[in-house]
C-alpha cells in the first residue's frame, strides 16, 4: 500500500496515523509511538522564530539547569527540515546585541560548515577524519549508566523530548567514546535515532569533534562540567561520593588516519538558478519541507509528493517521535495544497513522473535524483554557497568565506 492517507491535522490523530502506517518501522514499534518535545509544521516554526530573543545567548547558551535559564534558541528541529532556512534565521537576529548576535551566527555557520563537509565527504563522514578514536581501558559497564544522575537526566531528556542543548550532546558523546571507550558510531546512531533535529551532517561532525577523530583533540567530560552547568544533578546523585568521572578521562588520542581529502577542491553545491522546467509534481524531501521550499514556491498550484523511504527507515529504526514530527508537518502542508504521501522505495514510487525538486546537499538525494526524471531543479538556499575552499578545519573555512557580502567571522571548534 504505497499511497498513504493524508496525515490528519489533530495531534492525537497524528499519533494513531504514524502507529498505523509507519509504526512497524520505528524503534519503539506501533504501541510505543509518542510525540517529542516539539510540534511539527510551518506554523510552529514561524511561531518559534517570531518569539526568538537571543539576548544573553553568549552567556547562557551552555546552561543545562535550570531549564528556565537555558539560552539555546531551540530552532534546530525546524532548521533541520527546512522549515526555517539558515539565511532566514541569520536575518532574524540582525537587531540582537552584538556579542549575542556574533555567537549565535557562529553556530549557524557551524551548521552550514557541517552541510559543506557532508556534501564533500558523503558516507565517509561516518569514518574517522583525522585520527582513530581514543580507547579507554578502565571503564566497565554501560557507556551511559543510569546510576549517574547526569547521564540518567540527559538520556531521559533525549528519549522523551528528542532534543538536547549542545552542552549535553557533548557530555553524551565524550562519556560514550572518550571515557567509556565504546564505538563512537554506535553512540552516534543511538543519539541520531531520537533527535528531532538529527542530521548525519551535524550529528556525525559533532561526535567527530568531541571524540577527537575529526579534530585531533578530544573533549574530556568530567564532573566539573556538570557542577558548572547543572549543579543540582551532582547534589542529588547516588554516586556523588564515588563519582566515576571525578577527574579527567584517561584516554590518549588514537593514531592518525588517512581520511578523505578535505583540502582545496570543489564541494557539490547544486545549481545557482533554476535548471529546466515543466515538472508535473513537486518532489519534497525531508531536507526541505517548508512553504518557502524553492520548488514548492515556484508553482503554488502544483501537486506535491513526499515518500517515506521504507528501506532506509527499516534500516535506521528511528524513534517514532521523529516520524510524528514529519507527519505533523505534512498534514499541515496538505491543508494548503494537493499532497501525496507515500511509503516505499522513492525511486520506485516516483518512477515515470516529471519531477520538480530542490537540490539537497546529502548523498541520498543525489543518488536517487540520478535515477529519476528530474526535469526542474531548484537551488538550495545556502547561507554560504560552497566553492573550492578547504574544509580541513572550521576556523580556516569560516575565515575565508563571505555571508551577505561580508567576511564570515567565527570561533574555531577544531
Amino acid at each position: 500500500m504505497p499511497l498513504l492517507p493524508t496525515p490528519p491535522a489533530d495531534p492525537e490523530d497524528v499519533l494513531d496515523w504514524v502507529a498505523a502506517h509507519l509504526g512497524d518501522l520505528t524503534l519503539e514499534g506501533p504501541e510505543g509511538v509518542a510525540a517529542g518535545g516539539f510540534r511539527g509544521g510551518q506554523a510552529a516554526a514561524d511561531a518559534a522564530l517570531a518569539q526568538l530573543d537571543i539576548t544573553g545567548y553568549a552567556r547562557n547558551r551552555s546552561t543545562v539547569l535550570p531549564e528556565s535559564r537555558r539560552g539555546a534558541s531551540q530552532l534546530s528541529p525546524y532548521i533541520r527540515y527546512g522549515l526555517l532556512p539558515l539565511p532566514q534565521v541569520w536575518a532574524a537576529v540582525a537587531g540582537a546585541p552584538a556579542g549575542d548576535r556574533k555567537r549565535y551566527r557562529d553556530e549557524l555557520l557551524w551548521a552550514e560548515y557541517a552541510r559543506h563537509l557532508y556534501a564533500r565527504t558523503g558516507p565517509a563522514l561516518g569514518r574517522p577524519l583525522r585520527r582513530e578514536q581514543p580507547r579507554s581501558t578502565v571503564w566497565a559497564g554501560e557507556p551511559w549508566p543510569a546510576e549517574m544522575a547526569c547521564m540518567d537526566f540527559v538520556v531521559g531528556e533525549l528519549h522523551r523530548d528528542g532534543w538536547l542543548v549542545n552542552q549535553t550532546r557533548m557530555w553524551l558523546a565524550s562519556q560514550w567514546s572518550v571515557r567509556a571507550g565504546a564505538e563512537w558510531r554506535e553512540g552516534e546512531q543511538q543519539m541520531f535515532a531520537h533527535l528531532l533535529d538529527g542530521s548525519r551532517a551535524a550529528n556525525r561532525l559533532g561526535w567527530q569533534w568531541t571524540t577527537g577523530t575529526g579534530s585531533g583533540k578530544a573533549y574530556g567530560f568530567s564532573r566539573w562540567q556538570v557542577e558548572k552547568r547543572a549543579p543540582q544533578l551532582c547534589r542529588h546523585c547516588p554516586l556523588r561520593q564515588t563519582c566515576p568521572v571525578q577527574g579527567w578521562p584517561d584516554a590518549d588520542l588514537g593514531p592518525a588516519v588517512e581520511g578523505p581529502d578535505l583540502g582545496t577542491g570543489p564541494t557539490p553545491a547544486g545549481p545557482e538558478t533554476m535548471e529546466g522546467q515543466d515538472g508535473e509534481v513537486t518532489w519534497l524531501t525531508a531536507e526541505s519541507l517548508g512553504v518557502d521550499d524553492p520548488a514548492l514556491a515556484a508553482d503554488v498550484g502544483r501537486p506535491a509528493v513526499f515518500v517515506f523511504d521504507e528501506p532506509l527507515l527499516r534500516r535506521l529504526r528511528l524513534s517514532g517521535k521523529r516520524l510524528v514530527f514529519l507527519a505533523e508537518t505534512l498534514g499541515e502542508l496538505a491543508s494548503t495544497r494537493p499532497l501525496e504521501v507515500r511509503r516505499g522505495d522513492p525511486v520506485a514510487e516516483l518512477a515515470g513522473r516529471r519531477l520538480a525538486t530542490t537540490y539537497a546537499p546529502v548523498p541520498g538525494w543525489a543518488r536517487r535524483a540520478a535515477q529519476l526524471q528530474v526535469t526542474e531543479l531548484h537551488p538550495w538556499p545556502w547561507l554560504r554557497r560552497p566553492g573550492n575552499a578547504s574544509l580541513r578545519s572550521y576556523s580556516a573555512w569560516v575565515s575565508g568565506g563571505r555571508v551577505g557580502g561580508r567576511p564570515a567571522a567565527g570561533r574555531s571548534r577544531t
